[in-house]
């Protein structure tokens, strides 16, 4: 089971964190079971960029994005060259480092 090591951000996890999850599962989804409250206002189906996260370290184990997930990345704020969609990444044996960005494209957040 890889370990998913997220980085300090002060909404959804200030202190940071570390958590196991099941190979092969949605990072949107672990993250979400793990108790982290991401964006993912399509409700993981690649058509928004809310779920936007860098991959720091472990990227180069995860399949490629594709053509709809680059699209939907051209959306995201603070793109850079590590940027993912939470949910099209899907978890290997490798260990990631999650970095969330400071925004997203969601505006209009319901609590």
């Amino acid at each position: 089971m890889p370990t998913v090591r997220l980085l300090p951000h002060p909404d959804l996890c200030p202190e940071g964190r570390a958590f196991e999850a099941r190979r092969g599962a949605s990072l949107c989804q672990s993250l979400l079971d793990a108790g982290v409250a991401i964006e993912h206002a399509c409700e993981m189906v690649a058509a928004c960029a809310t779920c936007h996260v860098h991959v720091r370290a472990g990227g180069e184990s995860l399949a490629a994005p594709d053509d709809e997930e680059n699209d939907q990345l051209d959306h995201a704020w603070g793109l850079d060259a590590q940027s993912r969609l939470a949910c099209c990444v899907k978890l290997r044996d490798t260990d990631l480092l999650i970095e969330f960005p400071r925004h997203t494209r969601n505006h209009a957040r319901e609590r």
